[in-house]
């Protein structure tokens, strides 16, 4: 009987909703599109009731329980019935987001419905690999698979928004948030972030399985100075428009329904309130129809940059600069209406803003139905499915990369018998979910050495022993890390034990996933702990060591990179990282990730990052490290431990008979790549290129293009690309985009270093 009564109040409800949005102000004539129904529903609404729509709260009680007896509540309560709140966040589930929405549809005058968003970053229940570990499968289909999985989980809980992808470049590993985005390089991150948008949104934002995406952070947040997270960003304007920008206007471009801006500043001026990045560029230049929501309280926090003298001018500020949505900050809400009854804000800005949003709601079918998502059977059936877990696996091996195979110890064979398993990360099933979980099961993942005991053949033994112990205590999103005693070396004789009787030894070595994430930066991003101290132990009693690398970042680690046979980067892998880790290991996967960012030898080479640019004293044939005055340092290479664009794979493949063909405005290169090795196997075939002639000095190389071939054993397949205006130019100084005539060098191979190359002259 409730199920056919809550059928009939949303039938109802919507009838209601229809009624008022669809009464045309010309008598007669129905609205089609959904520009006519904003516009009409806009006409309707007062000045308060449209500030309403701006305003963002967070969820701060249980909507299916009582109201807590606090002012903060019962003030969010008679806003929502008032109609005084445009959208929520952390309203969590199908039955919650239902009660959450009746008190907006059954209260308000409009009865214009939620918008309920959360931070879905890389999965809701199922947890997919962290966005940077997705990167490293230079797979578009990958990433769109785990974006996909995450909008249907996310949708049948109710919620409609999703406050990802982060698309920020950064090159700094210490930076917390690098886990959440995809690297060092504009040109990856564009294509990997747009299919994280289709991933979300589908081809039909008003689809049940599909949630708004929001492009993250306009702009500039992964270049925070220190790598220290919410700090300042001082960049060039070149590194802005040619870095920084890119992938953003990709994202317009693709479609994505939101923006979210950024807490720093740039050039002096908070994002939140920066009219140069927001109105002009984003709403103007590219054309931007959806809807900018400010970073939690960031609209408030322009007070403390010591920006906005109170929060009267922050509203201003940020209403000014084309921040639609507040989150969080209550400003908005408080103080808009006084701004334009004072003549200080014109009330089109509000309209702007306003209308965009209304815009988003009708898009995702709200005003048709305010419950859609909010279905309990559906949510029931879809979380942790076991479509949803099979996807998981699917994407975590894809980003698994192989950073060192010496005699080709892995994968491991049959004939390996005794198989020893060390270390604290092995056994975990709660780190290989990641930081930014949304509402993973804590504890749910699938741990290494249960991937392990699942992949064993029956006469294979595998014995286990925690070795270290990283970190003890509380491990939350809001808890600073505990580290236990690295002098605590009492599970060191266990391991040690087993792994010389062992044929072969797996240890596990990395990070906390609390490590990395927001407010996670670190001054150093070497191995914390004892991890190093025990693998130079083990490496002495046992030289068959496989290192598994389980880290949300970069890492740092020299030693381990020197004595180690075999090195995989595993990332921080999700629900079924045991499982893809095991398929890597025992050679169901042939391994087959890049890395999207360069690792560093030691945290004082950050910021890394290959496409940097010559200078006029670069290390070359003339400056050897006999010299002193040229770009170097004394005490290590300049170069990363390993570089961008780089994995080994179980085969080997070869590049030859580069061939650069030139026309008018654009060159086609091809290329051979052979399997030489004993496996099929999938490669990432990368083009990089460098203007040798430009009015602006341009990076030694730069990713313009990539595709991946699978090749059988032995086969041969010819790789081509074009070469337009579009890979060749680059931002000048007048913030236009142009390619300039001259001499190219056309680089073409398995990483950023490994390259067959050309040059060839380009006239545009």
């Amino acid at each position: 009987m409730k199920k056919i009564l809550n059928k009939g109040l949303t039938n109802l409800l919507s009838l209601s909703l229809i009624g008022i949005i669809c009464q045309s102000s010309i008598p007669n004539k129905p609205l089609t599109t959904t520009d006519e129904k904003v516009e009409a529903l806009l006409a309707k609404m007062t000045l308060a009731e449209k500030i309403g729509q701006l305003n963002m709260y967070n969820g701060t009680w249980e909507f299916t329980g009582p109201v807590p007896n606090d002012k903060n509540s019962k003030q969010k309560l008679d806003d929502i019935k008032a109609g005084k709140v445009g959208g929520m966040l952390n309203v969590l589930t199908a039955e919650g987001t239902r009660e959450a929405q009746k008190l907006a549809v059954e209260n308000s005058r409009l009865k214009i419905p939620l918008i309920f968003g959360y931070d879905v970053i890389h999965g809701y229940k199922t947890m997919m690999p962290v966005p940077l570990a997705q990167a490293a499968s230079w797979d578009i289909n990958i990433a769109r698979l785990g974006a996909e999985v995450a909008a249907r989980e996310s949708a049948a809980a109710g919620l409609h928004w999703t406050f990802a992808p982060m698309i920020d470049v950064s090159r700094d590993a210490r930076w917390g948030r690098i886990m959440e985005g995809a690297g060092e390089d504009p040109y990856l991150t564009s294509q990997i972030g747009k299919a994280w948008i289709e991933g979300f949104q589908g081809k039909d934002l008003s689809s049940e399985k599909t949630i708004a995406a929001c492009a993250k952070h306009f702009a500039g947040y992964g270049f925070a100075e220190a790598g220290r997270d919410y700090n300042t960003v001082d960049v060039s304007e070149n590194t802005l428009m040619n870095v920084i920008l890119p992938p953003f206007k990709v994202a317009a471009e693709a479609g994505v329904a939101t923006f979210m801006n950024s807490f720093n500043d740039l050039n002096g001026v908070p994002a939140t309130g920066n009219e140069l990045l927001q109105r002009q560029l984003l709403k103007g230049d590219w054309g931007f129809k959806g809807a900018v929501v400010s970073d939690w309280g960031s609209i408030g926090e322009m007070i403390t940059h010591g920006f906005a003298l109170d929060s009267l001018a922050a509203a201003q500020y940020a209403i000014k600069a084309g921040s639609d949505m507040d989150m969080e900050s209550n400003i908005y809400v408080n103080y808009l209406e006084k701004l334009v009854k004072s003549g200080k804000v014109s009330e089109k800005l509000i309209d702007d803003a306003a209308r965009r949003i209304l815009k988003l709601k009708f898009d995702l079918g709200l005003f048709d139905d305010p419950y859609r998502y909010s279905n309990v059977e559906r949510e029931k059936k879809e979380l942790l499915s076991a479509e949803n877990l099979k996807a998981a696996r699917q994407v975590a091996q894809g980003t698994m990369v192989l950073l060192k195979n010496e005699n080709n110890l892995l994968p491991i064979q049959k004939s390996v018998k005794k198989i020893a398993l060390i270390g604290e990360l092995a056994a975990h099933k709660d780190v290989p979910l990641g930081n930014w979980r949304a509402q993973a099961n804590p504890n749910s993942a699938v741990s290494l050495k249960e991937g392990i005991e699942a992949a064993l053949a029956p006469d294979q033994k595998l014995t286990y022993a925690e070795g270290y112990k990283l970190t003890e205590g509380k491990r939350t999103f809001i808890n600073e890390l505990t580290f236990t005693n690295p002098n605590d070396k009492s599970g060191f004789a266990e391991a040690v034990k087993i792994a010389t009787t062992a044929d072969l030894v797996i240890m596990a070595i990395g990070e906390d996933c609390y490590q990395t994430g927001e407010g996670r930066s670190q001054a150093n991003v070497e191995l914390k702990g004892n991890q190093l101290e025990l693998f130079n132990q083990i490496s002495k009693v046992n030289k068959n060591v496989v290192i598994v690398l389980m880290t949300g970042r970069p890492v740092a680690i020299p030693t381990v990179a020197e004595k180690a046979p075999a090195i995989l980067q595993a990332w921080f892998g999700g629900s079924e990282a045991g499982h893809a880790t095991a398929d890597v290991l025992f050679g169901k996967y042939n391994p087959s990730g890049k890395l999207p960012v360069s690792f560093p030898r030691n945290t004082g080479q950050l910021p890394l990052y290959y496409n940097q640019k010559n200078t006029g004293r670069p290390k070359t044939n003339d400056f050897d490290t006999g010299l002193v005055f040229w770009s170097h340092y004394t005490d290590m290479p300049n170069t990363p431990q390993w570089c961008f664009g780089f994995g080994l794979s179980y085969t080997t493949f070869e590049y030859k008979n580069l061939n650069v063909q030139t026309a008018p405005k654009k060159a086609t290169v091809t290329v051979e790549v052979t399997n030489t090795g004993k496996y099929k196997g999938k490669e990432t075939v990368q083009l990089y290129i460098r203007d040798l002639d430009a009015t602006i000095v341009q990076p030694i190389k730069r990713l313009v293009a990539f595709q991946q071939i699978n090749l059988e054993v032995g086969q041969t397949q010819k790789v081509q690309f074009e070469l337009t205006e579009a890979e060749l130019g680059f931002y000048h100084a007048d913030r236009k985009f142009y390619a300039e005539s001259g001499l190219f060098e056309v680089m073409v191979g398995t990483n950023s270093e490994q390259v067959v190359k050309k040059s060839v002259d380009i006239q545009f």
